[in-house]
């Protein structure tokens, strides 16, 4: 079975003065039932992995290069963000294919070199507002599943994919739990489909998209939901750990 993990996605917030929230998270979890990440802005990595260095929560960057190295200025390489002390790293969010023009063969590539430089990936596929009313979600689902995977022929390392709606995405909106259930459970026919059912069983399936305290234990009772990426309710402590603490009792 998928382990379950709880993964809060900082997004361009945080600044050194709130690595504090990450050992408050660490002081209120030392010995946690689930897997816990955080991704968070580059500025943060380093800093936090050392924090955290005797802790099982492990701290994620929100994107890579497809490259190893070169003249790519501003661009940050698996490998580079291994060093700083990432271990998962976040790809194909709907922000980065909105706002960097980022297709399914970029991420594919992107998620080559994450797993090369031994970085787990935590692939995510979302459907539109006008997707979903057009009726074309799992069209689309499976559209990115396909081509990130393209070409594989096992899961990639430790490989995680959430589905976060682009229309739940902090708006405080969230699809019904039967619409949940009937992405999720169509991305582990799909990983069925390509790998077979025992690999596609021990790859955890997120939900993301306005996850709250008070939304986070039915979410986790819905069939092939694994565990939740998280936005901004990672950020503090206090917003987390119910979150947290709703997918370890589910």
């Amino acid at each position: 079975m998928a382990h379950k993990l709880a993964a809060g996605n900082w997004k361009m917030n945080g600044t050194r003065a709130d690595l504090g929230q990450i050992m408050a998270l660490a002081a209120a979890h030392p010995d946690p039932a689930v897997d816990i990440s955080l991704c968070l802005p580059a500025t943060l990595i380093s800093e936090a992995a050392q924090h955290v260095a005797d802790h099982p929560i492990t701290i994620g960057a929100q994107d890579c290069h497809s490259a190893g190295s070169g003249a790519h200025t501003g661009d940050i390489a698996a490998q580079q963000l291994l060093d700083a002390g990432a271990r998962d790293v976040i790809l194909g969010h709907s922000e980065r294919r909105t706002d960097h023009g980022e297709d399914d063969a970029l991420i594919r590539a992107k998620l080559v070199a994450a797993c090369d430089a031994g970085l787990r990936p935590i692939l995510c596929v979302g459907e539109s507002l006008a997707e979903r009313d057009a009726g074309r979600t799992l069209e689309r689902i499976g559209a990115q599943i396909d081509g990130a995977l393209e070409g594989s022929d096992g899961p990639p390392s430790a490989l995680v994919i959430a589905y976060e709606p682009i229309w739940a995405i902090g708006t405080g909106r969230t699809p019904s739990l039967d619409q949940i259930g009937e992405v999720h459970d169509f991305m582990r026919e799909q990983l069925k489909a390509r790998y077979g059912d025992t690999a596609a069983a021990a790859v955890p399936l997120l939900y993301g998209g306005s996850v709250k305290p008070g939304n986070a234990a039915e979410i986790f009772g819905v069939p092939n939901v694994d565990g939740a990426l998280v936005g901004g309710a990672s950020l503090k402590e206090s917003d987390f750990t119910p979150i947290i603490t709703a997918l370890s009792a589910s």
